[in-house]
């Protein structure tokens, strides 16, 4: 199964780098700056975020020495949740969207998720390297546990590339699926620790939200990036197993449901 899934993604490698590069040239068609803006949008944001909360609200971590310390806890959680929020939010529409090309054209369906991971990834790639380049000139880019941005990125992207499949298929045959998961978007927001630490919270508070799998694997990101700190790995085996096993529902339904998926189209 995986052996085949891969041989049909080398053959129509073309295809799917063509996609990404028609999608990423679109998004910036007749528009002044181009392809400037996807710098300009999150240097924007990390600017605007480091001044407001450092210097404007001088707002501070508990412990924490540090005026800058609050607006990177910001960013770090703030950049990787819209990876997160990009790949399932894509993903949920990438049939709906593609339904003419899915008419008039004999390709894999499974290259469709696959350029919404390489989209997404190609932009997050543009916003982390910012994001570096700040933590570069303010002093404060981690040391060595900076190389476990790549695992833990990883692990991310196979959790929402599970999550995605699922509700793409599902959305195909029951629409209020995208609407419903837009408004659980926003409650998984606030029930992840990105805008406060979880060490405000009451401890029975805390018990609840390691119950979300994105709690740890943010609070990942959040320590390597303020602290320099290596990811505890063993907390990041929940949400390995749920990716995993979201990977394996997901291609199972698309498999199975891909035939319908035209017709229903």
């Amino acid at each position: 199964m995986l052996l085949s899934l891969y041989r049909s993604l080398w053959v129509y490698r073309g295809f799917i780098l063509g996609s990404v590069k028609r999608e990423f040239q679109a998004r910036y068609r007749n528009s002044l700056f181009g392809a400037l803006w996807t710098v300009l949008n999150p240097l924007s944001m990390i600017v605007v975020y480091t001044v407001i909360f450092s210097h404007v609200m001088r707002a501070r971590l508990p412990g924490v020495d540090d005026g800058m310390a609050y607006s990177i806890y910001l960013c770090a959680g703030l950049l990787t949740w819209g990876l997160f929020s990009e790949i399932t939010l894509r993903s949920q529409n990438m049939f709906l969207e593609n339904a003419n090309l899915l008419k008039k054209i004999s390709f894999p369906r499974i290259c469709l998720p696959v350029i919404v991971l390489f989209n997404a990834g190609i932009n997050f790639a543009i916003i982390i390297g910012l994001f570096l380049g700040f933590l570069l000139i303010t002093g404060r880019l981690p040391g060595m546990a900076l190389l476990a941005l790549l695992p833990l990125m990883a692990l991310q992207v196979m959790f929402c590339a599970g999550l995605g499949m699922i509700l793409g298929v599902l959305n195909v045959f029951f629409r209020d699926v995208g609407q419903l998961f837009g408004i659980c978007l926003q409650f998984w927001f606030w029930l992840t620790p990105i805008v406060y630490p979880q060490s405000i919270l009451p401890e029975w508070v805390q018990r609840l939200l390691q119950l979300n799998p994105m709690t740890n694997l943010i609070s990942s990101y959040q320590n390597l990036f303020l602290y320099g700190q290596w990811p505890v790995w063993s907390s990041l085996l929940p949400i390995f197993v749920i990716g995993l096993l979201f990977c394996v529902i997901g291609l199972r339904l698309f498999r199975q449901r891909v035939g319908e998926m035209v017709d229903e189209l």
